[in-house]
């Protein structure tokens, strides 16, 4: 009986120590420190979006899905960025009924 309890309290120490050694070598298992509360990982360049840019947009995740402040903020810059590109396109093909003035000397 007495062997088998000397046995039972090394292998629970023996455990213990094992325990112990994993937590202090690989950590809580957390790849990043946790954010400070109200900063974000949403990020985007100021200028010239780029399907890239949208497809590495990372929202932080909340309760019930992700942060809405964020997913708001993403989407009125993409909404300013497309209708940006789209003033651009209108102002490009409103000018393109002129000859440019390359095409005019080479004629």
């Amino acid at each position: 009986m007495t062997t088998a309890l000397i046995y039972l309290i090394v292998m629970l120490l023996v455990a213990a120590v094992v325990f112990l050694i994993a937590a202090v070598v690989f950590g809580r298992g957390e790849e990043l420190a946790p954010l400070a509360p109200g900063s974000s990982p949403t990020r985007l360049p100021a200028e010239d979006i780029t399907g890239e840019d949208v497809r590495e947009v990372k929202f932080q995740l909340v309760l019930r899905g992700y942060k809405m402040a964020e997913v708001d903020w993403v989407v009125a810059r993409l909404g300013l960025e497309i209708d940006g590109l789209r003033a651009r396109v209108a102002e490009l093909e409103s000018g393109a009924g002129e000859q440019p003035a390359w095409r005019e000397t080479a004629q």
